[in-house]
């Protein structure tokens, strides 16, 4: 049996170590609801977008079509991601897929109520401050958040290498994945503002993550590059 030559299996060496093409990763935060802003709905099951949610999410649909490419669109589990998720499924000619890692944090006892109550708790100047120290009663902590929102990104990331991909999750968690690829400390993800049906840009999937942009509402998408 011949042997292989030297040059060839320096190919194969370096074919086997060249690094995977950065996934151009769209986070969109879902659209506005009858409560967004004033109450804390957390994982509840049966909240809809409102008929301003629904033209938001038109309005995004429109923005991810006009790329030259869009590989999968992906959801969390809850009625207003996936309705977010839908038109621009169909803008593109996909269907929205699931991914559960990109869930809304779990409030725990705070899940449904409001917002100008909970401002009113102690606890209240930790989660806006000290975020990495909190954990929500029955629920769950900012920093297992973090973890599973940005592990769920990089296995989007890795799924489709060279790609874009969307991802509709909500906004603590987007908050969350931009302070990893940013290197910022979770305690200051609070400092990001994550509107409804923005998109937040991550490039992932080859060595430093890249933050293209933040919170984009109305911005063309198809000129986002590193810089």
């Amino acid at each position: 049996m011949a042997r292989p030559s030297p040059a060839s299996g320096t190919r194969r060496t370096r074919r086997s170590t060249r690094a995977p093409r950065p996934t151009l990763v769209l986070c969109v935060r879902h659209g506005r609801t009858a409560t967004t802003g004033q109450v804390l709905p957390g994982r509840a099951p049966g909240l809809h977008l409102s008929d301003e949610g629904r033209r938001q999410a038109e309005h995004v649909a429109v923005r991810i079509a006009a790329l030259p490419r869009v590989d999968a669109v992906y959801a969390s589990p809850l009625e207003r991601t996936r309705e977010t998720a839908a038109p621009i499924a169909r803008a593109t000619g996909l269907r929205v897929r699931t991914a559960k890692g990109l869930l809304e944090c779990d409030f725990g006892e705070w899940t449904g109520r409001r917002l100008d109550e909970l401002r009113r708790l102690d606890a209240w100047q930790a989660v806006q401050h000290a975020p990495s120290t909190f954990r929500f009663p029955g629920g769950e902590s900012f920093a297992e958040m973090q973890t599973r929102m940005w592990t769920q990104l990089l296995t989007l990331a890795a799924a489709h290498p060279g790609g874009t991909v969307v991802a509709t999750s909500h906004a603590d968690p987007i908050k969350a994945a931009v302070a990893v690829a940013a290197g910022i400390h979770l305690d200051l993800f609070q400092r990001t503002s994550i509107s409804p049906c923005s998109v937040t840009a991550l490039l992932l999937g080859s060595g430093t993550p890249h933050v293209l942009c933040t919170n984009s509402a109305g911005d063309d998408l198809t000129g986002l590059s590193p810089s």
